[in-house]
């Protein structure tokens, strides 16, 4: 049984015990109609992030027969990408997908449901999401722009990005104009650098020219595709301000609470099932990414420990000064903090040590 059968027989849901013993044309008859547009942040040329919410969409339409139809536009064709949620909160579409911490300057608090510096890793993410309350208390701080939101499709721990110069100290990272935002731009500044909000399609140019002396992106799939090895030769690892980033499918609100129990339980099914489906996606894609990234140039280097402490300090600070004054915030940082202390100490028994080995007989080439 392929997992799209599987879905589709299993998540109208919760209704299945009842519904066996109702004829089908009665079901279909109960079962409206409904058609409605999401708007993605993102190009269609980034197939595996884009793709995810036409992988919710398809799940939606097969888990009801077709009666519920989400069409899926790419970022631009109805709204710019970073528009997105405001189009759903102002009930220009129903739906969008997006990274919640691209509203990050309407309010920091955005930042949890995607990824903040030294946070979580996708599947801490996922257990926090799911069953560590995390899903309630961000639904709770989006009511007040009308929107629900569930995770759907996640990047894992990305690249800490390219770089045209070597990064070895924190006085390499003073006056260094790097494109990044949100809460890693902020943390970056702290250290000294100089961040840059830079649209997807100038950051090529903007590298090539020395107008940036770095850009972070995803990690190898994605970035591969833009080119920036052939500019900034330096890959440094890992995405300090990454370990995991969750995307988002935000509904309407309004739109949301009129639709049928059964179709909310299909939304909520299909963005998990879509939250798995990319992750896979990635870790299948990304290995031979790098492989090829490599063969063409492209020179791996880790942040040294100087480096990741500093900007972990600097992190600290940027927590406690958000925290003393957003109220909102600050709730969601104790629940998010407290699971990440307890996790990555069960993290570093199980998960580490067998990766450790493992990664270690891949070294001396004996995988």
């Amino acid at each position: 049984m392929d997992r799209r059968t599987f879905i589709r027989k299993g998540a109208l849901g919760g209704t299945a015990a009842a519904a066996a013993s109702l004829a089908a044309p009665a079901i279909a008859q109960d079962a409206p109609s409904i058609s409605w547009r999401m708007t993605s942040s993102f190009p269609k040329s980034l197939d595996t992030i884009y793709g995810a919410a036409e992988t919710m969409a398809n799940y939606v339409r097969e888990m009801t027969d077709g009666k519920f139809n989400i069409q899926v536009f790419a970022g631009g064709e109805i709204v710019p990408g970073l528009q997105a949620m405001d189009a759903v909160s102002n009930g220009t579409v129903e739906a969008c997908h997006t990274a919640s911490y691209y509203y990050w300057g309407k309010d920091p608090t955005f930042a949890f449901a995607t990824a903040v510096p030294f946070g979580l890793n996708m599947r801490m993410q996922n257990a926090w999401f799911y069953y560590g309350g995390g899903n309630d208390l961000m639904n709770e701080f989006y009511d007040g722009y009308g929107i629900t939101a569930y995770p759907c499709g996640n990047t894992g721990a990305q690249m800490g990005g390219w770089f045209r110069k070597e990064i070895n100290t924190l006085d390499d990272l003073n006056g260094l104009k790097m494109r990044i935002g949100g809460f890693g731009g902020a943390v970056l500044s702290k250290v000294g650098g100089v961040p840059q909000q830079i649209a997807g399609g100038d950051i090529y140019p903007s590298l090539e020219k020395g107008t940036i002396d770095a850009t972070e992106w995803v990690g190898p799939y994605d970035d591969e595709k833009l080119g920036f090895y052939k500019v900034a030769p330096y890959y440094y690892y890992p995405g300090w301000w990454e370990g995991g980033a969750c995307l988002h499918a935000m509904f309407n609100k309004k739109a949301y609470s009129e639709l049928p129990a059964a179709y909310q339980q299909v939304l909520e099914t299909a963005c998990q099932a879509a939250n798995a489906d990319m992750m896979a996606s990635y870790d299948y894609k990304n290995p031979q990414a790098l492989k090829s990234l490599l063969a063409n140039g492209a020179q791996l280097r880790p942040f040294t420990p100087e480096v990741l402490q500093g900007c972990f300090n600097a992190a600290n600070e940027v927590y406690a000064e958000i925290n003393a004054s957003n109220p909102a915030f600050k709730k969601i940082y104790d629940s998010q903090m407290a699971f990440r202390k307890d996790a990555y100490g069960w993290w570093q028994l199980s998960e580490f040590n067998f990766d450790y080995f493992m990664m270690s007989q891949q070294a001396t080439g004996k995988l």
